[in-house]
């Protein structure tokens, strides 16, 4: 493969390259202990167990079925704090806004912001704001960070998958980048399809209250569920078995996949979670999940094995098949 000069948009896809970029500019000057284990939160090493995490999004459109670029903004960096099972106390926020941007819509999404905070328990305490010129900021950035406090008895990482343990989904999946895909492409579709972007806070807590013996968790955003969980089983040196025919997806979803070229289990979502746990449990799980609205399309999509390492779908034809880190971009902007 030749040696690439200059940053592809594929760097921002979360599969193969961005890995890559990780893996060959950031964590060759800043690897430190902390940031090893490459979760969506870093555990700080402090008297008490607290969970730290930063994104950006740079949505288009800044307006969307289900939501916008605030809502996205603050739900994504709530949602990584939970991953690490950890409760959102506080987030700070940096806005890069282009100059000729509406007042309007600018508060609009800062009210969209405040919305998405009160749902996630979380306080915005601080910010930045920065305006640049025309052409330099494609209308609207947003960055947020966040700190949360992890919840008492919990142990929760990508390398915690074990072979045994069952593959949860929260939801159906795709919802988001479909949603914004149609909007932004003007495909014009007789259905209520709109992102699933909303903070997982109220969900988290109701299946911690059942069981705190979840081995990891991830928001499946960027590259989608196959992309997530291809990280877990790299991180934890296991193979993951994905039935095709439990795996929750919309039609509408499917639909504009077909049409459009593109794999639905890669497609990002921004308010869904994926849980592994021990098998036992899956059950209680589910019907803790099943209980709030958030997770009331929750299903076993999945297990964990001790080997091949890798992530592999069970076909509906009866088949196997690899499921391989996303290479290159599949959908653009879209978080």
């Amino acid at each position: 493969m030749a040696k690439v000069k200059e940053i592809l948009l594929s760097h921002g896809g979360g599969g193969r390259a961005t890995r890559r970029l990780i893996e060959g500019i950031f964590l060759k000057s800043f690897a430190n202990p902390i940031l090893a284990p490459l979760d969506d939160s870093a555990e700080l090493p402090l008297k008490e167990r607290l969970a730290f995490t930063i994104d950006s999004y740079v949505v288009k459109p800044l307006l969307f079925p289900g939501g916008d670029i605030g809502r996205l903004a603050v739900s994504g960096t709530v949602n990584d704090l939970l991953m690490k099972g950890a409760k959102p106390l506080f987030l700070a926020a940096g806005f890069i806004i282009e100059e000729g941007l509406d007042l309007s819509l600018l508060e609009r999404v800062v009210e969209s912001m405040a919305a998405a905070a009160q749902e996630g328990g979380v306080q915005i305490v601080c910010g930045d704001t920065k305006v640049v010129e025309r052409g330099g900021a494609d209308g609207l950035f947003i960055t947020t960070s966040g700190v949360g406090r992890i919840w008492p008895g919990v142990e929760i990482s990508g390398s915690g998958a074990r072979p045994g343990d069952a593959v949860i989904s929260s939801g159906t999946l795709g919802d988001h980048g479909m949603a914004i895909l149609s909007q932004r492409e003007g495909i014009e579709i007789k259905s209520s399809l709109k992102s699933d972007c909303a903070p997982l806070t109220p969900l988290l807590e109701i299946i911690l209250k059942e069981t705190t013996q979840i081995h990891s968790l991830r928001d499946p955003t960027r590259g989608g569920l196959a992309t997530a969980l291809n990280e877990i089983a790299n991180s934890s040196k296991v193979g993951i078995f994905l039935k095709e025919e439990d795996i929750p997806i919309r039609e509408e979803v499917r639909g504009i996949c077909d049409l459009l070229g593109f794999d639905p289990l890669y497609v990002a979502n921004e308010g869904k979670l994926i849980l592994i746990l021990p098998a036992a449990l899956a059950q209680v799980a589910l019907r803790a999940l099943r209980s709030h609205p958030l997770g009331k399309n929750a299903q076993v999509v999945g297990r964990v094995e001790e080997e091949p390492e890798g992530v592999f779908l069970q076909t509906k034809i009866g088949g196997t098949r690899p499921l391989l880190m996303l290479e290159g971009e599949q959908l653009p902007r879209i978080c």
